[in-house]
């Protein structure tokens, strides 16, 4: 038995290593975009954003590729959101009322689609903090591949319950970089960050196509996909970065609980078969703290050392969380188990979701 656990944790750990390849935005590309004419237009969903969004439209000022137009599509805010990208140049859009079928998001980023002018469209969402460099290498990344780029920001966790969401991450970026996932020619974009060029965006109808999808970034990167338009996704590390959940632990849990359930069914066999062997690995090093003063306690012990340098590995690509949490990683797994409970009773028991004060209808449509 001993021995058994101490096999398991090996081939857990292991399994983390084969799907969690980090692919990270390059640091040096060719300067493409110096040959290229094309107007960039960044488009921003804005609800009830007033303390990210100052900080992601300074740092669109301090690109050393600025856009051509900033387009901030204000969603039924009911803070200062408005009043804060009126004190920036940007293009403000007061979001009409959602008409049925649609979802919030998705009718506030086809609406900044409508009002944009830009051969290349970026998507970014308002907890989005840019380096300097960002929309240059974003564009010469794009330019490079062709087709859709989305990247994943490296996750700047500051207060305690921030980090608590350490294996929601791990496991999320888990089916966006699984060499399984990035083999697939039919896979999802990481709504946070998109750059795709505005005729590509238009040859799948847009985010009219999905508009009555929760997990709309993963259903626009699957239909790009079928229109033969490739798809590629990037982990931010040094460009692009997102706090995002300041306001406290209840926003935190309805924003995973939001898409967490309904995105396993865009994920393949395959790489839920070694999600799965990660988590029970995981779980079963973790009962350490259980059986202290049992025969199995060093195997245990050496299976939950394992998977603290393995976690301390994967977090320099994805995140900032600190030793405390890496170290006493069943925290964080105890909140991974809470907010998938509560993701599955919303949209299974419930079949409604809540997120910034809107009950979201789960494959319907949004009510206020």
């Amino acid at each position: 038995m001993k021995l058994f656990l101490l096999i398991f944790s090996f081939i857990g750990v292991l399994s983390g290593f084969f799907i969690f390849r980090p692919v990270v935005l390059p640091k040096k590309l060719p300067k493409v975009h110096e040959k290229l004419n094309k107007k960039i237009s960044v488009i921003i969903p804005a609800r009830n954003e007033e303390k990210n969004l100052p900080y992601l439209l300074e740092s669109l000022q301090r690109q050393t590729k600025i856009p051509d137009e900033i387009i901030v599509v204000n969603d039924h805010s009911e803070d200062r959101t408005k009043e804060i990208a009126m004190q920036f140049p940007v293009k403000l859009i007061d979001l009409s009322p959602i008409p049925p079928g649609w979802l919030g998001k998705t009718w506030a980023l086809w609406n900044g689609y409508l009002h944009s002018s830009g051969e290349i469209l970026i998507f970014l969402d308002c907890d989005v903090r840019l380096s300097e460099r960002a929309i240059e290498t974003l564009i010469e990344a794009r330019e490079q591949l062709q087709g859709a780029i989305s990247v994943v920001p490296f996750h700047k966790a500051e207060k305690f319950y921030e980090k608590l969401a350490m294996i929601t991450n791990i496991l999320g970026l888990f089916s966006f970089f699984s060499p399984i996932e990035r083999k697939n020619t039919i896979k999802g974009l990481y709504g946070s960050c998109i750059v795709i060029l505005r005729e590509d965006y238009e040859a799948i109808g847009g985010h009219k196509s999905v508009k009555s999808e929760i997990v709309e970034d993963m259903c626009l990167g699957m239909t790009l996909g079928e229109a033969g338009i490739s798809v590629t996704n990037f982990l931010g590390k040094d460009f692009v970065s997102f706090r995002m959940y300041p306001d406290g632990i209840k926003s935190e849990l309805e924003g995973f609980a939001k898409s967490a359930a309904l995105s396993i069914g865009n994920i393949s066999k395959g790489t839920i078969f070694f999600i799965v062997l990660w988590i029970l690995g995981l779980f079963i090093s973790e009962m350490v703290i259980f059986l202290f003063a049992t025969e199995w306690f060093i195997p245990l012990a050496v299976g939950y050392i394992l998977y603290i340098f393995q976690i301390f590995y994967m977090n320099k690509y994805t995140g900032n969380f600190g030793l405390t949490v890496p170290i006493f990683h069943f925290l964080s797994f105890i909140f991974f188990i809470i907010m998938l409970v509560y993701s599955t009773y919303q949209s299974s028991v419930r079949k409604a979701l809540i997120w910034k004060g809107r009950t979201i209808q789960v494959g319907r449509r949004e009510v206020e």
